[in-house]
């Protein structure tokens, strides 16, 4: 990032303030489109800084109140970002998917099968349905994944065969790097594992792409080498919240299982995928402490998951859209000494096969983690 004024940010406090407050945009048509509901960071747009792409609230209510503001881009594609009217950096655009031109064999926009996350990694929810979305008593309360579903922008259900086409297409067109197949949690003890498996089996038969698989821990821990064996390269278990209470207010359905169900089943996850190839995702700001989060993170850091910390950032249209997001200084408090945690324990983004822990875009938290292997590296 080009210092602009004495007023300039380094990067990670400059990620750390977009991703807290959001952003305006004098021009919302720049790089590839938004993205409004699903599951993953929704209402986001991609952008990059200082090399580092991030996802940037730009739909959220904080977002339309924001003192950032990114300029028309350039000639050169960058922008200039202003806080409060001066300028502390600047920022590219991803440019729009030339896959998206698509359409499958049987006539669906390849866009509403996947879609590009981050820079170059394909993103996709196998299933738009939830058991967890029936009723807003029960569901999540972060989640939008009914959303995009209603309004047309998916399908309920994507084939092995339009994951395999799309992805195959994804990579030769755009150099798509690795995939994220996330699902609904549907009716059954395998928690998606199957449907999962069967993608991912599909989509490796096609194309040579690091895959990282999303689910709910399935009742029977064999699901983990089924999913593996099936061509899955990574996988994620999604605490979102550490404690219980917390658990229980936020996602009255999936507290239903435990913390401690989440524990055993990382601990029979990790031998079966490599340390650092199981990951877990936790959303600060909708409760739990700094020192509960940390508490979470060195627990799991030593059984050889990757804790991928983001802040908590309000969907339009879900029961916490009004919800504030944290401070950049409270994601800060947590994701600095977690960057020491994960040095400590071997675990580098960097390493990860696939998966939200190696895009990086929705967390300052692997340049926290580069920051200070930079600096140990020169001690």
């Amino acid at each position: 990032m080009r210092q602009m004024t004495p007023a300039a940010l380094r990067t990670e406090e400059l990620i750390n303030e977009l991703q807290s407050f959001g952003a305006r945009l004098v021009d919302p048509r720049a790089g590839t489109e938004s993205r409004r509901g699903g599951a993953g960071p929704s209402d986001h747009k991609a952008m990059t800084v200082d090399g580092m792409t991030v996802m940037v609230p730009v739909h959220t209510a904080p977002a339309f109140a924001s003192p950032y503001l990114i300029e028309q881009p350039s000639p050169d594609g960058r922008s200039r970002v202003l806080r409060d009217g001066l300028p502390v950096g600047d920022v590219s655009f991803a440019p729009r998917p030339k896959f998206y031109d698509r359409v499958t064999a049987d006539g669906i926009p390849y866009s509403k099968i996947a879609v590009l996350h981050g820079r170059d990694v394909l993103a996709t929810t196998v299933l738009q349905t939830c058991i967890r979305y029936q009723s807003r008593t029960k569901t999540c309360q972060f989640c939008a994944i009914g959303q995009s579903l209603a309004a047309g922008r998916t399908i309920e259900r994507k084939t092995p065969a339009q994951l395999a086409e799309v992805a195959k297409a994804a990579v030769e067109l755009d150099g798509v790097k690795h995939m994220v197949m996330t699902t609904g949690t549907p009716p059954g003890r395998d928690r998606g594992a199957a449907i999962l498996a069967e993608s991912a089996a599909a989509v490796k038969a096609a194309v040579d792409l690091p895959i990282q698989v999303q689910c709910e821990p399935p009742d029977d821990d064999a699901w983990f080498g089924r999913m593996s064996d099936a061509g899955a390269d990574a996988l994620g278990m999604h605490l979102e919240a550490v404690t219980e209470d917390v658990r229980r207010r936020i996602m009255p359905s999936k507290a239903q299982i435990p913390v401690e169900r989440y524990i055993t089943a990382f601990q029979a996850a990790v031998p079966v995928f490599g340390r650092g190839q199981v990951s877990t995702y936790i959303l600060a700001g909708l409760g739990d402490t700094r020192d509960e989060i940390l508490g979470t993170c060195q627990r799991l850091v030593d059984i050889g998951v990757y804790p991928f910390v983001v802040p908590f950032v309000p969907i339009s249209g879900t029961p916490l859209e009004s919800h504030p997001p944290p401070s950049s200084g409270f994601m800060s408090s947590i994701l600095g000494p977690l960057a020491g945690m994960l040095i400590a324990g071997g675990l580098k983004s960097v390493d990860v096969k696939a998966g939200c822990a190696k895009c990086g875009a929705c967390s300052a938290l692997s340049t926290y983690e580069r920051g200070q292997a930079a600096q140990g590296a020169g001690a």
